[in-house]
């Protein structure tokens, strides 16, 4: 890795704005703020990478791009217009948990949200393989969530969320249950997904390392209240050939940029 890898790179047009948006809550004893003065662009085709110190905001920052919380102050757009107050499918979400219906097979799963949108039968199974191939699943379609590994349900979760062409996928610490191995599998898997999609992905996460091997923009927040306190723009994402992810962790660059991203968490 030269040391150009880690520069900043923005593409055009803004998929998400994000203006001065705070969430308090009351509990038993006092008013909680978790978030406070967030203020952010999530450009077309970026891969957003979301760290923090726990507790600090990160998935409830999803959760209110998601439409499962609503901000207590400011607002965020999704092209130009307010947010859905709910879900809709022009957000994905993929859990860190896979919410696959075990009643159904993985073909079905992933055609699950076109059928309930009425998307003819030939339509749908064409979406179905082609994004079951995409996620290396076509050989297991027929085969019940209970039958697959767990880096398999993920890889069928982000399918299914694909399949309904979003217009930003969120991805709450999808590879945190993960074991080593297996995890560094679905990096690779997901950051192929990204280059041949173009998609934009929201992603949170709690592993420095993951951040700089995925993210083309990442966002660091601050102990709660969460607010925005380092944002970093890298092309190294770009540069990584599939499977190679492991050879840039030992790189003076990477290693330096994982340092100060630590030492920010931490102070």
């Amino acid at each position: 890795m030269t040391s150009h890898a880690l520069r900043e790179t923005k593409s055009e047009s803004t998929v998400i704005q994000i203006n001065n948006v705070g969430l308090t809550y009351q509990t038993d004893k006092q008013v909680v703020t978790a978030l406070q003065n967030i203020n952010l662009q999530i450009k077309e085709g970026s891969f957003v990478c979301v760290l923090g110190p726990s507790g600090c905001g990160k998935t409830t920052l999803l959760r209110i791009l998601a439409g499962f919380h609503q901000a207590t102050s400011g607002e965020v757009l999704l092209d130009n217009k307010p947010i859905s107050p709910k879900p809709d499918r022009h957000r994905g979400v993929v859990f860190q948990q896979q919410m696959l219906y075990p009643w159904l097979n993985i073909e079905d799963n992933v055609g699950f949200g076109l059928k309930m949108r009425k998307v003819p039968p030939k339509e749908r199974q064409e979406i179905v393989d082609h994004y079951l191939e995409m996620v290396g699943l076509s050989q297991f379609k027929k085969a019940k969530s209970y039958e697959l590994s767990g880096g398999m349900k993920q890889r069928a979760s982000i399918a299914r969320v694909l399949a309904n062409d979003p217009r930003i996928v969120l991805m709450d610490e999808p590879f945190g249950a993960l074991d080593a191995m297996t995890k560094e599998q679905m990096q690779d898997n997901i950051r192929k997904i990204w280059k041949e999609t173009h998609k934009t992905i929201f992603f949170i996460t709690h592993d420095v390392e993951e951040a700089l091997l995925l993210g083309t923009h990442i966002i660091v927040l601050s102990s709660r209240p969460g607010r925005i306190v380092k944002e970093i723009y890298s092309d190294l994402p770009y540069k990584i050939e599939e499977g190679k992810g492991r050879m840039y962790r030992s790189d003076p660059d990477f290693v330096k940029r994982r340092e100060e991203i630590i030492s920010i968490i931490s102070s």
